[in-house]
């Protein structure tokens, strides 16, 4: 009888996990063949767009670029020099300094000349203490404010953003990305085209690590020289190209990068803001938005468009991506969490029967799938029942894939924008590719791991982040915290 039931077992965990491997990869396939689609319709399409035309249009709404900024003194004087020089009229850049302890707000005092205003109301949704809002008294720096308040978090830093600003939509995007000149003209071409109310747009990340950067402006893309950059760099153009872009095709993204997005800040305030009680709030925000216009039966639309516009670095040391992925787990649990409501409830639509039970299952489940999955073979291995040639099978089945994902990815990325034009870093990425299941994939799966593990232990923290910054010469640490 016992023989009987552990056959029982093994049968039902072999063919299960087999299963689950075949469902994600069908979905992941399905999801890739409508976003290279997407993509190339896109760039026909927009070819033949006059940028000029919105320009000019007095019916381009209004932006309020929201810059957070948490001791960034190394980056921060280029950073806003390059904002204020956007291809577009109608926006101004608010920085709010989310109570730096270093000399981050003296140098944005000093070199743009700021004189404190009188506050006005506090605004709709509660932040820590306002200490003071100031504005440049040179005219060539008019389109600028900085909030200086008590540390909050990223989250906070934003709703305050979001009180003071006065524009119809929001930007919002960290300290350190780095986004292109005509980023505002191409990110609000969906809220003046779709015939559906768009309440937020995003637009894909790259990385910019050994990219050549010059007063806060990309003028030269490089592949990364360092190993985990690059690993990054492919693992980023897979998301991107290869899935956001199918999702937003089927008006079921739930997510817009942190790193840069566009919103309608309406729909934002009347959804409550960001939340605080989370370290996913970019995730969070996009669910609850979501959520408040199918409560309210309003026709709605979330935009990803595959424009390369925004470039931020990435950790180039394990420690510091281990805490980034940490964070990043936790936040997509708590997200998920906080709107189980959503989980297959019909009342939700697309949303709700199928783009939230792809993440909870393909996204937030896969690393306790792939464990036990793990767990289940080395106990084969200990009861020497396993059958060799259907592990390595399977095994071989599982790499292969992945690898023939990523290489999807670049050649998407070639017949797309093409930045990486030199056969030397082709090669590189597709070497990339063959190393990244064995070396790179096991090191993101413990530290996500790590981040449901913390999270249950209630831990709320970004952890300490270091950045090297864009320019050439050493830089002092920085420590980044929410």
């Amino acid at each position: 009888m016992k023989e009987f039931l552990t056959q029982i077992v093994a049968y039902t965990s072999e063919h299960l996990i087999f299963l689950y491997a075949i469902a994600i990869s069908f979905m992941n396939l399905f999801l890739a063949a409508v976003s290279i689609w997407e993509t190339r319709k896109y760039i026909h399409k927009n070819s033949l767009v006059d940028d000029h035309a919105i320009l000019s249009s007095n019916a381009a709404p209004s932006i309020s670029l929201l810059v957070p900024m948490y001791n960034e003194e190394i980056n921060i004087i280029d950073s806003i020099r390059s904002l204020l020089s956007l291809r577009y009229n109608n926006y101004d850049v608010i920085v709010i300094n989310d109570g730096s302890t270093d000399d981050s707000l003296h140098r944005l005092k000093e070199y743009f000349q700021l004189i404190p205003l009188e506050q006005s109301s506090t605004g709709l949704i509660p932040t820590r203490k306002v200490l003071g809002v100031y504005k440049s008294r040179n005219r060539a720096f008019g389109k600028l404010i900085v909030i200086d308040k008590l540390n909050g978090g990223k989250a906070d830093a934003l709703n305050a953003g979001l009180n003071i600003s006065k524009s119809k939509l929001v930007a919002t995007m960290d300290a350190d990305s780095i986004i292109a000149p005509d980023a505002l003209l191409k990110m609000v071409r969906p809220f003046m085209q779709s015939k559906s109310r768009v309440i937020a747009t995003g637009a894909i990340v790259r990385i910019a690590n050994s990219c050549k950067v010059e007063d806060g402006s990309l003028v030269n893309v490089q592949l990364p020289t360092n190993l985990l950059a690059r690993f990054q760099t492919l693992e980023y153009l897979r998301v991107f190209l290869l899935s956001r872009i199918a999702w937003s095709k089927l008006n079921g993204l739930l997510i817009i990068s942190g790193a840069f997005g566009l919103f309608d800040k309406e729909i934002a305030i009347k959804a409550g803001g960001y939340a605080t009680d989370t370290v996913g709030e970019d995730m969070e925000l996009v669910l609850r938005m979501r959520r408040y216009m199918h409560d309210i039966k309003q026709k709605y639309k979330v935009f990803y468009i595959p424009d390369p516009l925004c470039w931020t670095e990435a950790p180039s040391e394990l420690g510091i991506l281990g805490r980034q992925r940490n964070r990043w787990a936790r936040g997509t649990a708590e997200s998920l969490y906080k709107h189980r409501k959503v989980f297959l409830n019909p009342r939700y639509g697309l949303m709700g029967m199928l783009s939230y039970p792809y993440w909870f299952f393909f996204e937030y489940l896969a690393p306790y799938v792939e464990v036990v999955g793990i767990l289940y073979f080395i106990g084969l291995v200990i009861w020497g029942s396993l059958n060799v040639t259907y592990f390595f099978a399977l095994l071989s089945l599982v790499y292969a894939f992945a690898v023939f994902v990523s290489i999807l990815a670049l050649i998407a990325e070639e017949f797309s924008y093409h930045k990486y034009s030199k056969r030397s870093d082709t090669a590189k990425l597709v070497l990339t590719a063959l190393l990244e299941p064995i070396l790179y994939h096991p090191i993101v799966l413990v530290n996500v791991l790590k981040g449901y593990f913390d999270l249950l232990l209630g831990k709320k923290s970004w952890g300490n982040m270091k950045r090297k910054g864009f320019r050439e010469e050493p830089k002092k640490n920085i420590k980044v915290t929410a």
